[in-house]
């Protein structure tokens, strides 16, 4: 069962922790900082991480930068 997102598409959030480069942007040094804690940003996009049923959260930040949330890691404004 898949479970409900928590958040929304267009949602205010914030980032809850430092979010660092996990391979996902080449054009960046691997563990690069992308996001700092405290961040905020706007859902763009709501998918689901198949491996573990999570949804993940296509979240875009300043600069236009779109980074993949886990629910933890983000926060409502």
């Amino acid at each position: 069962m898949t479970p409900e997102p928590r958040y929304q598409w267009g949602q205010r959030v914030r980032a809850e922790i430092d979010l660092f480069n996990d391979g996902s942007f080449p054009d960046q040094p691997d563990d690069a900082l992308l996001v700092k804690s405290g961040d905020a940003g706007e859902i763009v996009r709501i998918g689901l991480h198949t491996e573990t049923n999570r949804p993940v959260y296509l979240v875009e930040f300043a600069e236009h930068r779109v980074i993949g949330c886990l629910e933890d890691e983000i926060t409502a404004l």
